[in-house]
């Protein structure tokens, strides 16, 4: 049996290793290869791990030995499903493995536009501490975030564990998802997506992509958020308009955004969000603690384990 990792170093730069797939056949591990060359590389291969490597129609048209496709995380977007069920092909992704990194990473990145703690360690670095009467605190941000409201665009698991981070500074949180849009659960208040829009000081975006959320965030939707808000995304970039949100950091509409995510990855250097003010953009990196890493490498082993010898994964995607 032949299996091929198409894309392998975001998952595993050298920290960890592969060797827990040679007991089920000959493995290929790739760094990384471009969606043109997949074909190529799958080859005959009869099972596929892929972290943003498209398999799609190019894949499915040549590589006919093809059974089994693992997204390398939660995400499957860059797999067609519906054309790997009609060609017979299991397709299966790794839920949980993340959720306690990327919540702990959207919390930092709703702390970035809250506390300014480079713009103080700068001060002292420049000089500037030189006692209260001269102390230049107003060149930097410091808000504090109890009593604030922050809404749970998408309160999942990952949601659900970020909410509870943001409890614990005293926060009020609104949620919503597309099952629940009212009624309490452990102190969270559920809403319509709308209400929490018009109330949250920050927004935290924690939803799939689909045609519903693809480029949701708006100018639209930003013109009913509080003057000044904040939006914290680790989903999806295409959740965001991307020019509209630049405008409105450049307007004051929005006075911040943390952003884990973007919707062409590696940033486009004409991305309008990187010269965007009160911007914090980090490299689509909630996921990768080394703990939550392992995690998936396990999951990833159950579920072909599963498959091989039941037919089925256990995080199969329907």
């Amino acid at each position: 049996m032949k299996i091929v990792i198409t894309d392998g170093f975001a998952v595993n730069p050298g920290d960890l290793n592969w060797d827990w797939l040679n007991k089920y056949g000959e493995v290929t591990v790739y760094d990384k290869i471009s969606d043109a060359e997949a074909p190529d590389c799958v080859g005959d291969a009869d099972i596929v791990f892929t972290n943003r490597v498209k398999i799609g129609e190019a894949v499915l048209g040549k590589c006919k030995n093809l059974k089994y496709v693992s997204a390398l995380g939660t995400g499957y977007d860059m797999i067609d499903v519906k054309l790997c069920r009609e060609n017979g092909v299991e397709v299966c992704n790794v839920p949980g493995y993340s959720t306690a990194s990327v919540a702990q990473h959207a919390f930092t990145l709703l702390l970035a536009n809250a506390f300014d703690l480079e713009g103080y360690r700068n001060m002292v670095r420049d000089g500037k501490w030189t006692g209260i009467p001269g102390f230049m605190y107003q060149e930097s941000r410091f808000v504090e975030l109890e009593g604030k409201t922050v809404g749970v665009y998408g309160c999942g698991s990952i949601g659900m564990r970020f909410a509870k981070i943001c409890q614990a500074f005293g926060m009020r949180v609104l949620a919503t998802r597309r099952s629940k849009t009212d009624g309490e659960m452990d102190g969270i208040t559920f809403t319509d997506p709308e209400t929490l829009i018009r109330e949250s000081d920050y927004i935290s975006f924690h939803c799939p992509l689909t045609d519903e959320t693809r480029g949701m965030v708006n100018a639209e939707f930003i013109a009913k958020m509080k003057d000044g808000a904040v939006i914290v995304n680790t989903s999806r970039g295409a959740v965001l308009n991307e020019a509209d949100v630049a405008a409105a950091l450049h307007s004051g509409k929005l006075s911040g955004a943390g952003l884990d995510v973007l919707a062409k990855e590696p940033a486009d250097p004409a991305n309008p969000l990187l010269t965007a003010p009160n911007t914090v953009i980090t490299p689509h990196c909630a996921w990768t603690s080394k703990e939550a890493r392992l995690r998936l490498m396990d999951i990833l082993d159950n579920n072909l384990g599963s498959f091989l010898t039941n037919g089925q994964g256990i995080n199969r995607v329907f």
